[in-house]
């Protein structure tokens, strides 16, 4: 049954951000309409006139190229065209003139060869699977090693283009609305010429426009086309390259002491050709000057000597003495500042007066991930050494990658271990003998990036802390302090007191380091063509990247956060493409990208870069969010709103600037609605409060986990409630074993490791070899692993005929084998990249647990859950699409879920109201009334799916449906159901209050929403909340449908009941 639908304010744009989710289409513009303004036009010298031919020539040929998607573009191709339609020469210069009047539409500059072949055409019988590429034709395309930025300077071709090309009609064949197509139709041809003339029109008319009287207008652009000339990458690799910006003038990248201000850049930004008013918002936050205060007693002349000697630190900061004084006091500590302040002198000059005053001292120093605590390792061990009489402390790391071997030594002989709470409680803890010198002589236990620890493992990380301190004092030991650092959060004092389970906490929050002047930008990119707003806007992408070359050009130390992994590498890909067109390989060699599944050797190697300040640019997933000292960097670039939300975008935002000089911070907004709220609103960015950070003290699954594993460390008796709380007896009466004394024993099954059943970050996923075998023909070549991926990413990203990225670099994958988990990749630099066709189907299998919703009708539901994965086919960017047979994805969680009632589903049909829509936004309404909600998913709402051009056989339940990701079990979505109630009329209250027009993450949409909230209702949303709850529906919510209706299929059908576990009652609510 087809209803209507809408396109959201803000959506994307069909052609902007090729990884966006697509809206429903837009309304077709009316015939008529014209772009150019009715004022009289200038008269044109003859000079344009010429040039207008040389345009329609070249724009005839290169719609032409449009039409016929295996057709390189090469500029000696095209010139031959051009020159047999005009009867004479094409000259470089003409085109660069072009490409200064229509700098975003003409593309003209040097692109690798290997950039420019195209996938070959296969043709297939009606039904038939498209058979697998012919990798034989890319073995040769690159004989490169897949070492960083390897660059070939001689294998490049000059390339012309236009870069508005619409690459043909829908292929409806596919039966994807939004597929990319084989060719462009007559009739689409001839619209594009004519769109293009035109522009080319308005663009002669505007210059004749703007042009002061006494200037000449062909000279104006004669001398503009001079930069746009393109410079062959080969010519050398000296640092003085000419820059397209520099106005044909040869420039070096300025040493960081030199560069321009970031005041002067931002100025030096707003005069190029292509700012077209990208910046939405900018906010200033002044400089400020340190505030340092003296710490009562002093400190001893030798540590004071350390601090000079290694830091050169002669004064502290008044958040750093009030800490210090604290601790000193007998005090547990919680320093909340801003990045970069100092906060780890907080616990370093404690640990060193505690080794004056007693050498046999020992310290816990926990760090969320490995490369922070090396980072911190090597800063203590260069203090440590610059203090007399303390260079002989043995500070060690004890983490999942130290040896088995060298275990024992460290826990007989290191005064310092660098570990993670994953030790703590899966080897510390369970060998509390073999560790009591350790923990009897225990005098701090510090905690880095508090903020780090909230949901399902912050939670594990809650209780972990608890049996530390259980053991420690079993030993004797009541006498550690505790001590924390966090980005600046909210109640500091409340989250530590949660975490950690004392009260006697101090709570800094006053900043008394200095900071230099720092830049906010909001930077919205602009439309493709002012006069044609249908084209949509320029991809965050392009503008985030070229953004990023013009701050490295001018020596500014710039890091590019991408939200995903795969937007990390395209990004890189992109940045390698462009800084080779424009011969800036000087630059290139300077950049690297950063994420997660690199080996070690790899990461530490770009540490060690960036550290050494011998990077100019870095491009990242939030890997590098947290503070690993990566030397100055003096800009940061967001390229879409984080997924972890207003905390994440602080955090980032703060990695700039991190030594006290000017900084820049850019947002660069996708075209998604969450995005475009913040460009709408964007005082929200830096004045709304954050959401509270939660764990959760009360989940018996949690707790019983953890009980099992304290009493196997020692018997749990009564008293230990001080440590676990009014839940313990519980569950050890009713889970533990308890012997005639009283006592509390680990369950028999947990035995004889039960910490081993307990994983405080869920069940570590199974991996896939990614390996280069480009070289194992060629002598002395061997294979090598490039990285590993996990089986929830290696299923959408590693399939045969697959683009992978690696470091920018591109590969084919070859083969895959399911059995042996490993990927055969070659080397192969291509012009496309590929996206998987695929879904996931969330469904309720069994009801364990039934609830009423108060004053309503309808139930609430808890059981078990399957997750179905399949991935059928994949796309091919500016190519095809093509089917896969890959094996499907099966596992099985616990979730909850409730049913949309019959009667709002007519209701919705009945006014045009799209049920997919209503669903997907009253999910995460429900979601974003949960505080918990960070450790559940739920079914979002694909466009490409609900948007389909066919009816679609893949109809879903009328169903809000939450789950736990698969091997994380933290009792998260019991939690949901047992509060259902709350958690619904919070939901609905902020809807319906909520002053947004439609939709914002305050009430319907989420930032972690996979398919970027495109598919979406609040005026549903509401109405489906009012169902659930009983409530009468407002005859204004069915007329909030806007007037720019296109027809879709229904994809959603009534919800039916899922079997229930025998003896199940429904709940009182």
């Amino acid at each position: 049954m087809p209803t209507t639908s809408r396109k959201r304010k803000g959506s994307p744009t069909q052609g902007n951000d090729a990884d966006a989710s697509k809206k429903p289409r837009a309304s077709k513009q009316k015939k008529g309409k014209k772009a150019v303004p009715s004022e009289a036009a200038p008269v044109w010298p003859e000079y344009f006139n010429e040039l207008y031919k040389v345009f329609k020539a070249l724009n005839t040929v290169l719609a032409f190229c449009s039409s016929r998607k295996n057709f390189a573009i090469t500029f000696p191709v095209v010139r031959s065209s051009v020159e047999a339609l005009l009867h004479a020469p094409l000259e470089l210069e003409k085109v660069a003139e072009l490409k200064a009047l229509l700098p975003e539409i003409v593309k003209f500059a040097y692109t690798p060869r290997t950039e420019l072949r195209i996938y070959s055409d296969q043709h297939t019988g009606a039904g038939r699977r498209e058979r697998s590429p012919d990798y034989a034709a890319f073995q040769a395309a690159s004989t490169s090693s897949s070492r960083v930025n390897d660059v070939d300077e001689d294998e490049h071709v000059l390339v012309l283009d236009f870069l508005d090309n619409s690459r043909g009609k829908k292929n409806m064949g596919t039966g994807l609305a939004n597929a990319l197509p084989p060719a462009l139709t007559p009739a689409a041809t001839k619209k594009l010429v004519e769109r293009r003339n035109e522009r080319f029109v308005e663009a002669v008319n505007e210059l004749l426009s703007a042009a002061p009287v006494d200037e000449d207008p062909v000279n104006l652009l004669k001398a503009a086309a001079r930069d746009h000339i393109p410079v062959h990458p080969g010519h050398g690799r000296s640092r003085v390259v000419p820059s397209q910006d520099t106005k044909g003038k040869g420039k070096t990248v300025p040493e960081p002491d030199n560069r321009p201000s970031i005041g002067e850049v931002i100025e030096e930004i707003e005069r190029q050709e292509w700012y077209m008013e990208q910046i939405a918002h900018r906010r200033i936050s002044d400089a400020r000057d340190g505030q340092t205060a003296t710490l009562v007693p002093p400190l001893s002349e030798t540590i004071s000597q350390a601090l000079r000697d290694s830091r050169k630190i002669t004064s502290l900061y008044t958040h750093q003495v009030a800490a210090i004084n604290a601790l000193g006091q007998g005090k547990n500590v919680i320093v909340s500042t801003s990045t970069a302040s100092g906060k780890s002198v907080i616990y370093q000059v404690p640990l060193l007066q505690f080794l004056e005053t007693d050498p046999q001292s020992t310290a816990i120093f926990i760090y969320p991930t490995k490369a922070l605590a090396q980072d911190q390792r090597a800063a203590l061990e260069q203090l440590l050494y610059a203090c007399p009489g303390l260079e002989h402390i043995k500070v060690l790391t004890y983490d999942g990658d130290t040896p088995q071997d060298l275990r024992a030594g460290i826990r007989e002989s290191a005064s310092v271990i660098f570990t993670n709470f994953d030790m703590i409680h899966a080897s510390i803890l369970p060998h509390e003998d073999s560790w009591r010198r350790f923990l009897k002589n225990l005098k701090i236990v510090a905690v880095d990036e508090l903020h780090y620890y909230h949901g399902i493992f912050g939670s594990h990380v809650a209780q972990v802390v608890r049996r530390l301190r259980r053991v420690c004092a079993a030993v004797g030991n009541r006498r550690a302090r505790f001590v924390s650092c966090s980005a600046t959060i909210t109640k500091p004092g409340e989250r530590m007191r949660n975490i950690f389970g004392i009260d006697d906490v101090v709570e800094i929050t006053e900043d008394g380091a200095p900071s230099g002047r720092k830049d906010f930008l909001v930077w919205n990119p602009p439309l493709k063509d002012t006069m044609d707003p249908t084209l949509g806007r320029l991809s965050s992408m392009t503008e985030a990247t070229k953004l990023m070359r013009f701050l490295m050009a001018r020596g500014v130390r710039v890091i590019l956060f991408c939200k995903i992994r795969k937007s990390c590498e395209l990004a890189m890909k992109t940045l390698r493409q462009e800084l080779t067109a424009e011969g800036r390989l000087d630059i290139l060699e300077r950049v690297m990208s950063y994420r997660g599944g690199y080996s070690q050797e790899d990461r530490r190697k770009i540490e060690r870069e960036a550290f050494a300040g011998n990077l100019l640019g870095i491009v990242a997933t939030n890997a590098l969010e947290l503070g690993v000292d990566i030397g100055v960097l003096d800009a940061v670039i967001m390229l879409g709103f984080p997924i972890g939300g207003l905390a994440s975008f602080r955090q980032q935002a703060g990695r700039a600037g991190r030594r006290a000089r000017d900084a820049l911070a850019v947002f660069v907004a996708d075209a998604l609605p969450v995005d475009q709220h913040f460009v709408n609103y964007p005082e929200e960015l830096f004045d709304r409060a954050t959401n509270d950070l939660i764990v959760d003290l009360d989940s018996k699954v949690i707790l019983e986990a953890h009980l099992q594993c304290a009493a196997h460390e020692m018997p749990l008796m009564d008293d230990d409630e001080t440590y676990f709380g009014p839940l313990m007896k519980e569950i050890c009466e009713a889970r533990l074993v308890k012997d005639k004394e009283g006592w509390y024993h680990t369950n028999p099954k947990y035995l004889p490791y039960p910490s081993r059943h307990v994983s405080i970050r869920g069940i570590e996923e199974e991996k896939y070899s990614v390996v280069d075998i480009t070289r194992v023909s060629k002598p002395g070549g061997s294979a090598t692993i490039l990285e590993e991926v996990e089986l929830s990413r290696a299923l959408f990203e590693i399939y045969e005929g697959a683009v992978f990225i690696h470091q920018g670099l591109t590969f084919l994958v070859q083969e895959v084998s399911h059995d042996t988990k490993m990927a055969k990749l070659v080397r192969s630099d291509v012009n496309w990249i590929t996206e998987p066709r695929d879904f996931t189907n969330v469904d309720a299998m069994q009801t364990y647990r039934i609830r009423e919703i108060k004053d309503s009708p309808h139930r609430a539901f808890y059981g078990r859950v399957e997750l179905l994965t399949v991935v059928y086919g994949a796309n091919k960017a500016i190519i095809d699409a093509v089917d896969l047979d890959t094996p499907p994805w099966q596992r099985e969680t616990t979730g909850m879920w409730l049913d949309v009632p019959k009667a709002a589903l007519e209701i919705m049909r009945a006014s045009g109201m799209n049920p997919a829509e209503a669903i997907h936004s009253a999910q995460h309404a429900f979601l974003n009334r949960f505080a918990l909600a960070v450790d559940l998913r739920t079914e979002c709402k694909v466009p490409e799916k609900e948007y389909k051009a066919a009816a679609s056989q893949r109809k879903r339940p009328a169903r809000l449906i939450f789950y736990e990701p698969s091997g994380k079990t933290g009792g998260v979505a019991v939690k949901a159901f047992d509060h259902v109630n709350d958690i619904l009329r919070d939901a609905h209250d902020r809807v319906e209050s909520c002053g947004c027009e439609e939709g914002c993450t305050e009430c319907v949409d989420s930032p972690s929403c996979k398919e970027g909230n495109v598919v979406a209702s609040k005026a549903g949303a509401l109405i489906v909340l009012k169902a659930l709850l009983g409530r009468p529906i407002d005859v204004e919510l069915l007329q909030h449908e806007p007037s720019d209706e296109v027809d879709m299929f229904d994809t959603v059908v009534e919800a039916t009941s899922v079997r229930a576990a025998e003896g199940v009652e429904v709940e009182s609510a």
